[in-house]
């Protein structure tokens, strides 16, 4: 490029410092103009030739700049257009003529007057400028594609001229850049320079904004689904690892955590190792995600904090006999547990199993030895558990994998010594997934549960101070192994003077609260709990119980509320069927007569005892055996045995050797609709075969349980206290029992032992001679045989079987 001239001229003009905006020459901006002194420069130019010197702050904050507050070099503009606005304003419209640079400015009737020199270089075409002019526009076009904030349509049209200067200033003006860029830009009064110094911007904008789609294409491919805000997120993380910035804090912060967090040794070089790796990983991968996720659970899972125990004996049975009536043998290994407890400093974690029939307060005890020792309690109902990995955990391999359901209770509790309840644990299943009750083997086990490992952590965890406590309704159904680890502890159910008890410092007082009432408004006789406890509940607990009290408790809420609060019930015997209806049960179930081949047996159930009566009918036939009333196999079995030692007996009972020929035997237990199982109603079957064949009836007044053998021996029974429980509620005060089970008396209620009689046999003959209302008839034994003859093979199906 050849310069031919150059001139410069000095002038005199009103100035303007204006905020926040640069403006070239050859533009149309428009503006606000509110401060005092400008508005006085504006009036000043308006007067004259409308010619006003704009020149941008140094720092848009101050409201009244002085002249070095202001850069010197800015735009004569010509005033197109001002307007005036009510609130005081005024709005401008200017057109950039040329730059200029203010060599003095005054102060001159509280505005400014600035002498500028203007320089216009005047050049010839060259081809060095076309290109250069070219390679600008050019590079413009680029940079306006990717600016979306730009019209590209209007810009582009904007620019499409042949003057240098005027090409120069029109994009100058519509880069987006900061002020002190810009400023940079009119300073440059030379055409070529000020193209030149253009296209090195546009350089580095294109670049910056290359790169910010490349960012924002890498975000979209990972995000995967992602909403707005995660978008953003990420895309801040992302331009922060353009820019070199890590997530430094946020890693320090974590290794802080992990040194405090208490982990043994192998546990802390793991999660430092995990932590590295996070920190080598991109923030928006998904291993990172599962590496922060891994680390937050290790920080989380308690690893020295632990409760202070509470180890006064007499504190924990205070708290043991104002949360429980009755079971003194629960409370006594309690108590003992924790003077273990005194006298040793590390003892190993005890593992209790509550074994008893609903309601009777099995959860309940696990929440009162937390209370009991301060500690925390968690809860975990294992019922319908059937994968093996809710105790485990999964591996981290897997999508969404999370630590197993102990060490999320672990969590729960913040300590590493709560006592845990794992609650139904009889209720566990299995399937092609695994079987749980195996996996809780190394939790339950002292020996073993130092080392605990779950699968998502991978690395050893101590439940060895954890009080496990387990309850269960049956123990047939928990493992063997399962059942080796654990000290099973039976809960009996309770009698009718514990449930009375019961009631009147419990349930009668916790319903009363739960209802809105007060001992004003309600009062419960002691008859009245004895009514609902005989007429309206059959259960070894109390859940029915408090079920019907709280019923009662509604009716006379909805009474208070309808008649005043002062209003008063008095619930006795007589007026409990006026809240609760018709009595659900029988006050007795004793048969009203003694009858032939009907005998009141005794069972034991998940809930408790119950009364099992037995009938059998002599009909005609060919000797089968039918069985009715959904009996399972082992009960299906002492039936056939009951018959085997009934046809042994055949002639002590009076019937001909081969009765069995002319006759069919129908054997039913009612209550068809329930199923019914095991081996006790063995007596039972074969007291009621002897009745209904020697025709003689069984007393209406006993009731009777045990196994028989094929020679008449009466094995023992389970489930004692409840059986004898059921036939005190049955109105039946004597029962025949197995000699075996003598030795269980001394730990019967006192009001069972006061109240029933009760008979020790050995055999079945003892049996028959307490149940039958007469002796049998004495026969004579033929001396050649005590054997039946020409007995038939037995039928494939309920047939008598032959003797052996």
């Amino acid at each position: 490029m050849t310069v031919s001239r150059e001139k410069n001229e000095l002038r005199k003009l009103p100035m303007m410092p204006i905020r926040d905006m640069v403006i070239f020459p050859y533009m149309m901006t428009p503006f606000v103009v509110g401060r005092e002194s400008s508005v006085r420069a504006l009036e000043e130019a308006l007067t004259g030739d409308r010619k006003i010197f704009l020149a941008t702050q140094h720092d848009a904050s101050i409201d009244e700049p002085k002249a070095k507050d202001i850069y010197q070099v800015g735009s004569i503009c010509n005033i197109v257009q001002s307007v005036k606005m009510p609130d005081g304003n005024i709005k401008v419209l200017v057109e950039g003529i040329e730059r200029a640079k203010s060599t003095e400015v005054n102060d001159r009737d509280g505005f400014f007057v600035a002498t500028v020199r203007t320089g216009k270089t005047q050049f010839e075409m060259t081809a060095a400028v076309e290109q250069l002019m070219q390679r600008v526009t050019s590079l413009f076009e680029q940079y306006v594609k990717l600016q979306q904030s730009l019209n590209y349509e209007t810009i582009i049209a904007a620019v499409r001229m042949d003057e240098p200067s005027k090409l120069s200033d029109t994009i100058a003006a519509n880069l987006q850049l900061g002020i002190e860029e810009k400023q940079e830009l009119l300073a440059i009064f030379d055409p070529a320079a000020r193209l030149a110094r253009i296209a090195d911007v546009l350089d580095v904008e294109i670049e910056k904004l290359d790169l910010d789609r490349n960012i924002q294409s890498r975000v979209k491919r990972q995000m995967e689904r992602a909403q707005k805000e995660y978008y953003l997120n990420e895309k801040i993380k992302a331009i922060q690892k353009e820019l070199g910035r890590g997530e430094k804090s946020e890693f320090d912060e974590l290794r802080k955590k992990i040194e405090s967090a208490g982990m043994p040794k192998d546990v802390l070089d793991k999660a430092i190792q995990e932590l590295k790796k996070l920190e080598a990983m991109p923030p928006m991968s998904a291993e990172s995600t599962v590496s922060r996720n891994y680390i937050d659970w290790l920080l989380a899972v308690p690893w020295k904090k632990r409760s202070k125990e509470t180890r006064s004996i007499d504190y924990a049975e205070k708290v043991l006999n104002n949360d429980h009536y009755g079971l003194e043998k629960i409370k006594e290994r309690i108590l003992e547990f924790l003077a273990v407890r005194q006298l040793v400093k590390n003892p190993k974690g005890s593992i209790l199993c509550f074994v008893g029939p609903p309601g009777v307060g099995k959860t309940s005890l696990g929440m009162s030895i937390a209370k009991a020792t301060g500690r925390k309690f968690v809860r975990l109902s294992l019922g319908g558990v059937r994968d093996e990995a809710e105790i485990r955990g999964h591996r981290r391999t897997y999508i969404g994998a999370m630590p197993g359901q102990i060490i999320q209770h672990m969590k729960r509790a913040g300590t590493k010594n709560p006592v845990f309840l794992l609650d139904e644990v009889d209720k566990i299943s299995s399937d092609f997934r695994g079987d749980p009750a195996s996996a809780l083997l190394e939790v339950l086990d002292p020996e073993q549960n130092v080392t605990f490992q779950d699968h998502y952590l991978d690395v050893d965890y101590d439940l060895s101070q954890v009080l496990f406590v387990a309850t269960a309704n049956v123990l047939h159904t928990v493992p063997p192994a399962l059942q080796d680890r654990m000290e099973v502890l039976r809960l009996q159910g309770y009698t009718e003077q514990e449930k009375l008890e019961i009631a009147r410092q419990y349930l009668v007082k916790k319903q009363r609260e739960q209802t809105g009432l007060s001992d004003k408004n309600l009062v419960f006789k002691d008859d009245a709990i004895l009514e609902i406890i005989r007429a309206y509940t059959r259960e070894a607990g109390v859940r029915n119980l408090e079920r019907e009290i709280g019923n009662v408790c509604r009716k006379v809420a909805r009474k208070v509320v309808k008649v005043g609060a002062k209003h008063k019930e008095e619930i006795t015997a007589q007026n409990i069927g006026e809240f609760l209806g018709v009595a659900k049960f029988r006050d007795s179930e004793v048969h009203e007569k003694s009858e032939v081949g009907l005998v009141t047996g005794l069972a034991w159930t998940e809930i408790g005892g119950s009364i099992l009566t037995t009938e059998v009918q002599v009909l005609d036939g060919k000797g089968k055996l039918t069985i009715t009333g959904q009996l399972g196999d082992v009960m299906q079995e002492s039936a056939q045995a009951a018959l085997a030692y009934i046809r042994s007996k055949a002639q002590a009972l009076g019937l001909a050797r081969e009765f069995y020929r002319n006759v069919g035997l129908h054997l039913h237990v009612p209550e068809g609709a329930i199923p019914k199982d095991g081996p006790s109603a063995g007596i039972t079957m074969a007291t009621a075969l002897a009745s209904a064949l020697a025709k003689i009836p069984v007393r209406r007044d006993i009731a009777m349980t045990g196994e028989i053998t094929l020679r008449g021996k009466v094995l023992a029974i389970g489930g004692l206290k409840e059986k004898l429980l059921a036939a005190l509620r049955a109105g039946i005060f004597e029962t025949i029992l197995p000699r075996a089970n003598e030795k269980d008396v001394a730990e019967l209620p006192d009001n069972i032992k006061n109240s029933m009689k009760l008979h020790f046999v050995d055999n079945m003959d003892e049996v028959l001679a307490l149940a039958l209302e007469s002796p049998l008839p004495t026969a004579t034994v033929p001396a050649e045989t005590g054997v039946l003859a020409g007995v038939p093979p037995a039928e494939i199906s309920g047939s008598l079987p032959a003797p052996q």
